[in-house]
């Protein structure tokens, strides 16, 4: 495997080795020579044995997709580094989508499981807290209501998933210095726990009053899905805003969705293209990654689900009449209908929230391992595990939702260099923290990147007569 001067050697790779890998259960550690990887090899490793247990897992050959799980978990970490974080969670995913094919077993595995709402709630506050995506997607869309907002005496806004109070507490400081004085401002929130609206509740209303801003805050529990548009109340004469963080996406099931069996077959132009990987000899996951091997040279299925569930939910907000729609959405392709595709696009995204997350927080970090369990590691499952209506986390890059919203009758709003100036004033604000933090404009909408990879998408959009 190793040279006689210690350097590993291309046609010696451990990948190589790996076909000839098999199950040895009289041996203590059935894969010696996994403790001889370095680093960088271990991440490359770990890069192939996901992509060969996926594409077992695709051909339904669960016999050679259990073993290389098991390869796996000998190099995988839920403690170690970024490419032993994520392969944790992708094995975990993987092996989650072989046990739905027995259903019966599935079911009887996760009877017992209680869903902790209030737990996923922390942990998205953790998110907002410790990372800036949120914060700069705050901003501009606050930016934006501002500014559609100027004159106006009664302005309503409905957020989709009023979960942080942080946005409308800034949104009420800025309407409460307009040289034409304060609004009136009625905030509509929906969510699906009536405590987190209660706290919202709580703090908005104390913020209102302690700038004199007439405020009204109107609670609506639901799924999002299950909104019932008659409670939002809007009136004539009031502006309408609405804003969107990241909820848009959980839309786009079909309402016709068949769970079918997960082990769906493959494209194999896909899988070839992922095979290259193990062929790779990068010495660091940011390199690798920095040579968009796995998406670059392949256009993932341009037939994503469509949905009547997203059209009709736009065409309602769409009769709503808003003045300005702000939508923050994840910035890529998670919405394919083949594995492989949704494999290959999510490593990437994943790689670089984990690889920002390892800059914010010691890897020895409650919060860290609680966010990456919790939050990244259920929207990883999600995306490799799931079908039909069960998939929710279908993310979409930003071109998609352009054609999505014109065909539902909504213009694009171009955002304001302003809001572009305040969030890089707040990345600057946040030192080291914000170093791999970026921006972009990209035809009037904003990206908001890790390094250079586009993460989340901020656009905003008004009704078009």
């Amino acid at each position: 495997m190793f040279q006689e001067d210690g350097s590993s050697s291309i046609t010696s790779s451990p990948l190589q080795m790996l076909p000839m890998m098999s199950l040895s259960p009289g041996m203590t550690s059935p894969y010696p020579w996994l403790n001889e990887l370095k680093p960088e090899e271990r991440g490359l490793c770990l890069i192939h044995l996901l992509v060969t247990c996926a594409n077992h897992v695709a051909s339904g050959s669960l016999e050679n997709a259990n073993i290389a799980l098991d390869q796996i978990s000998h190099l995988a970490s839920s403690e170690g580094d970024t490419m032993q974080r994520i392969a944790s969670y992708f094995s975990e995913a993987l092996a989650d989508r072989i046990l739905r094919t027995w259903p019966g077993v599935y079911k009887a595995f996760h009877s017992t499981r209680i869903p902790d709402l209030a737990e996923e709630t922390l942990v998205r506050k953790m998110f907002f807290d410790f990372l800036l995506f949120t914060k700069v997607a705050f901003v501009i869309s606050n930016q934006v209501i501002v500014e559609a907002m100027e004159g106006e005496k009664i302005v309503h806004v409905i957020d989709l998933n009023a979960s942080e109070p942080a946005q409308w507490c800034a949104l009420i400081r800025d309407l409460s210095a307009r040289p034409e004085g304060p609004p009136h401002l009625r905030i509509t929130g929906i969510h699906q726990q009536r405590e987190v609206l209660e706290n919202m509740a709580h703090v908005l209303t104390e913020e209102a009053e302690k700038l004199d801003l007439p405020f009204q805050f109107n609670p609506i529990v639901t799924k999002l899905e299950n909104l019932d548009f008659d409670k939002l109340r809007v009136k004539t004469g009031e502006a309408l805003a609405i804003s969107s963080i990241m909820q848009l996406h959980t839309l786009l099931a079909p309402d016709s969705s068949i769970n079918k069996s997960p082990l769906t077959p493959m494209n194999n132009g896909v899988n070839i293209h992922l095979q290259r990987v193990a062929h790779m000899n990068q010495s660091t996951l940011r390199e690798l990654l920095e040579k968009d091997v796995l998406v670059n040279d392949y256009s993932p299925s341009n037939d994503s689900a469509s949905s009547s569930n997203i059209e009709s939910f736009l065409g309602a907000l769409w009769g709503l009449s808003p003045k300005v729609m702000v939508v923050t959405e994840q910035d890529s392709d998670h919405n394919g209908k083949n594995l492989m595709e949704r494999l290959s696009e999510s490593l990437y995204f994943y790689a670089a929230l984990f690889d920002c997350l390892e800059s914010a927080l010691p890897r020895v970090s409650v919060e860290r391992l609680k966010m990456e369990k919790m939050l990244l590691g259920e929207e990883i499952k999600n995306i490799i595990a799931c079908e039909g209506v069960e998939r929710r986390e279908r993310h979409e890059k930003l071109d998609k939702w352009r054609r999505r919203f014109e065909l539902c009758g909504f213009t694009n709003v171009p955002l304001s260099y302003y809001g572009m100036l305040q969030a890089n004033r707040l990345m600057q604000s946040c030192s080291n923290s914000g170093d791999g933090y970026r921006i972009r404009e990209e035809s009037g909408n904003v990206v908001i990147c890790w390094q250079d990879r586009p993460l989340f998408s901020v656009s905003a959009w008004r009704i078009r007569r």
